[in-house]
């Protein structure tokens, strides 16, 4: 990084300089999400996931393809007519016919989108550069005309030429484009090139910027963020990062993120967060890793004794935020790592009080119960080990325990 990039990176508040109001979420579950290889939404799953968008607070919801025709523009046109307070969105090719389609389904905006990259021009296209910013400007010359909110979608951005991206973008920025959105389509960028580039595109367009970023190296939502620092003011989003190959930049975790970790408070429900991510899950035939960022019922599951113990004097020790804000519950796991006041405070989840050599002692038979299973354990597998040990020591099992 150069010194005027260290100057304005700040990693204690990364987000000072941003206005909240500034922020946009757009979210792409509907488009790119379900082009998840094998995901296929129902009719009734896509208008359902929309609602939730919609009352979580996401700012604009981008549905689907209407130039597919079908049941895709058919659903398309009922999301539009629902009266939700997210805009609706139709994804484009550069092509007027397409944007027809998106009209026809009372869609309020447009993305259109087109390749940028040499690569993609001269393989996927067969075209040159000149094409490519004459069927853009055409292309939102046309939706301008009809009304409608244009985001101009430059594909794999993130290999384009900056000159290029810059002429592209000043070109459909002339021709009445809203925003630009900036595609990194294949998720090769890191997040300290994605702030250079960001800012420098931001400074020579000045049109407002949206962030689609993939997560085949694993940082969709890093270089996401990154954009934003750069000055982006659109995330394009999935629920739980579906997309394409490794997916794309989280709802959840860009939410989260920006929120305690930017101090950007962006007023979405949170607590609807792993609601949503289930019903995606499930729409999606995708479960949801327990390891999951956020949304994973492991993120507040504490086994290891020394971070049990943490937790159970402090949450703050251990959790960043209480497991309600995303609609989760806080679990004390007990096995082989655990320790004497997880078994104490287990106990006491179940209205019994233990001493503390009672804790030691079921310890060790969870200890060795666990690695024999290797697993942690049931809450009735613990309550029968304490029952072995009151019986061990000539004590009747409390009633609580039976």
């Amino acid at each position: 990084m150069t010194d005027s990039m260290l100057e304005n990176f700040d990693l204690r508040s990364p987000f000072s300089h941003i206005n909240p109001e500034d922020i946009r979420i757009d979210d792409t579950t509907l488009r790119d999400g379900e082009q998840t290889a094998g995901v296929v939404f129902s009719n009734h799953e896509k208008i359902r996931i929309a609602q939730l968008l919609d009352e979580i607070g996401v700012h604009q919801i981008e549905a689907g393809i209407p130039a597919m025709g079908g049941d895709e523009k058919a659903v398309i046109k009922e999301i539009a007519s629902l009266g939700l307070r997210s805009s609706i969105l139709g994804w484009n090719r550069a092509v007027i016919p397409d944007i027809q389609h998106s009209i026809d389904c009372g869609v309020d905006a447009v993305a259109i989108s087109i390749a940028t990259s040499d690569i993609h021009i001269k393989y996927k296209l067969k075209k040159d550069r000149a094409w490519v910013v004459n069927s853009v400007v055409e292309s939102v010359k046309f939706a301008k005309e009809n009304g409608l909110y244009v985001s101009v979608n430059a594909e794999d951005g993130s290999r384009t030429d900056i000159g290029f991206l810059i002429e592209f973008g000043n070109a459909a920025k002339e021709a009445g484009a809203d925003r630009i959105r900036f595609c990194d389509t294949i998720g090769v960028m890191d997040p300290f090139s994605t702030f250079q580039i960001i800012r420098d595109f931001k400074e020579s367009v000045g049109t407002d910027v949206e962030m689609h970023t993939h997560n085949d190296f694993g940082m969709a939502t890093a270089n996401a963020l990154a954009g934003v620092k750069a000055g982006a003011n659109w995330i394009n989003t999935t629920v739980n990062g579906l997309g394409e190959r490794a997916g794309n930049a989280a709802l959840e975790e860009i939410i989260m993120a920006m929120k305690y970790l930017g101090h950007i408070e962006l007023g979405f429900k949170t607590e609807m967060f792993r609601e949503l991510s289930e019903y995606v899950a499930r729409a999606s035939a995708r479960t949801i890793p327990i390891w999951k960022a956020i949304v994973g019922t492991n993120v507040f599951a504490h086994e290891s004794g020394i971070h049990a113990d943490g937790v159970i004097k402090n949450p703050k020790t251990y959790e960043v935020f209480a497991p309600e804000a995303v609609g989760l519950e806080r679990q004390l796991v007990i096995g082989k790592h655990s320790g004497s006041a997880s078994i104490v405070q287990k106990f006491r989840e179940f209205g019994v009080e233990i001493d503390q050599d009672a804790a030691q002692e079921v310890l060790t038979a969870v200890r060795s119960a666990s690695v024999e299973l290797k697993r942690s354990l049931f809450e009735k597998e613990l309550v029968y080990l304490y029952q072995d040990y009151l019986r061990k020591h000539g004590k009747e099992p409390y009633e609580a325990c039976e």
